[in-house]
């Protein structure tokens, strides 16, 4: 299964704006509630080392992209439509915003820094909302409508381990696959609330909420976009520092700056990589007064005062949580190529302790199946199946077909 991130929010925070700043996508901007209401997919990238550095080769990306030997691995976004209040009972579009959550392993929360958008998303004015109580909110709705699906099934659950011996790990973890939520996740979530595994009937509401939070945490962790930061107030370092203190991971951003600086860059107006903290004018006599006007203001509000638009740095921070490592395949390990001649030319995303015969399945069921063994390019030494797998390895698979 393919890693996703999802983008979420109440609506009008700029949602679909990270999204398109973030994936190139072109999903619907607009400035009311529910603009989005199919959820949009797309494709992010995070940035890497290319180990053509290593290696001293020019290489020819294919499932990828490599910019001055830093590579864009790709990794796959969601877009989901807004979250208000009671969204897990239903209300507005709480079921099919949870729904197309389902798949996601890791979340981006995007809240409007600037206090601009009320509870349920409505423009309301620069600071007259107070944006902190946008986090609680969310993850309280998160955890809600999980708590909601374990309790559907949780009679026949508790019955079954009590009369028939099972464990409550394996049964959980079987109603629950298709959310992305897996054995060692529950196993954990039981043990650190020392709770009743032998009598799980006797759950009480207050176990199951405190089993669901940590469900949460670890099967769809979530970081938080302080969106709009360039019009938020002068107290916003407060704000963020008080987030940091309650332990979340919080990343200022301004999507609509880096929408506008990927604009000008498809123009051939800027050079501009993205997570840069700067950008250098191609074709000044190209650009209007206007659009001077802007660059000039992305460049002392957002830039200059946070290091960056924040959109690359929560695509990475959301990798980091995931513990995701980037490997490379290549059928040639002397060449570093593939059958048809491409240096380097894939890079996958792969969770940390992932093996060499993991990465055989990755790229195909085929090449899994008949794994024999694998080279380290590198060193050229033979790695067995279970070898596990560094950040960076460039790795070649043997097979017996």
């Amino acid at each position: 299964m393919s890693m996703q991130i999802g983008i979420v929010g109440k609506p009008n925070v700029g949602k679909s704006t990270f999204f398109n700043a973030a994936t190139a996508a072109h999903a619907e901007i607009a400035n009311y509630p529910f603009t989005t209401i199919e959820a949009n997919h797309g494709i992010m990238y995070v940035r890497k080392p290319c180990p053509c550095r290593d290696f001293k080769v020019k290489c020819n990306p294919n499932n990828s992209k490599c910019v001055d030997g830093i590579r864009f691995v790709p990794i796959d976004a969601i877009d989901v439509a807004g979250l208000v209040p009671d969204a897990f009972k239903g209300r507005g579009l709480g079921n099919k915003f949870l729904d197309d959550l389902r798949q996601a392993h890791a979340l981006i929360h995007i809240v409007d820094s600037s206090g601009s958008t009320d509870a349920e998303g409505n423009p309301c004015g620069v600071e007259n909302y107070d944006p902190l109580n946008d986090i609680d909110f969310l993850e309280k709705e998160i955890v809600l409508w999980l708590n909601e699906i374990i309790k559907k099934s949780w009679e026949d659950i508790s019955r079954k381990c009590e009369l028939e011996g099972k464990k409550i790990e394996k049964m959980l973890a079987e109603k629950l696959t298709g959310l992305g939520i897996k054995e060692e996740h529950i196993y954990n979530a039981i043990r650190n609330i020392n709770t009743n595994t032998e009598k799980p009937s006797k759950w009480t509401d207050v176990d199951f909420i405190n089993f669901t939070k940590y469900i949460q945490k670890i099967s769809k962790p979530m970081l938080i976009a302080f969106n709009k930061i360039d019009i938020a107030s002068d107290n916003i370092e407060m704000k963020i520092k008080s987030i940091k203190d309650k332990g979340n991971i919080i990343v200022p951003t301004s999507a609509e700056a880096e929408l506008a600086l990927k604009n000008a860059l498809d123009k051939g107006l800027i050079n501009y990589n993205p997570g840069d903290d700067t950008f250098s004018i191609l074709k000044e006599y190209d650009l209007s007064d206007a659009q001077k006007k802007a660059l000039d203001y992305i460049n002392s509000h957002v830039l200059k005062k946070y290091g960056s638009t924040g959109i690359q740095k929560c695509i990475e921070e959301a990798v980091k949580m995931l513990n995701l490592i980037v490997v490379y395949p290549v059928e040639d390990d002397t060449h570093l190529t593939d059958k048809e001649g491409r240096v380097l030319p894939d890079a996958y995303l792969m969770p940390k302790g992932s093996n060499a015969k993991d990465l055989a399945y990755k790229v195909h069921t085929d090449i899994g199946d008949h794994f024999i063994r694998a080279i380290d390019a590198r060193t050229h030494r033979i790695i067995g199946s279970d070898h596990e797998l560094n950040d960076g390895d460039v790795i070649r698979i043997v097979t017996d077909a």
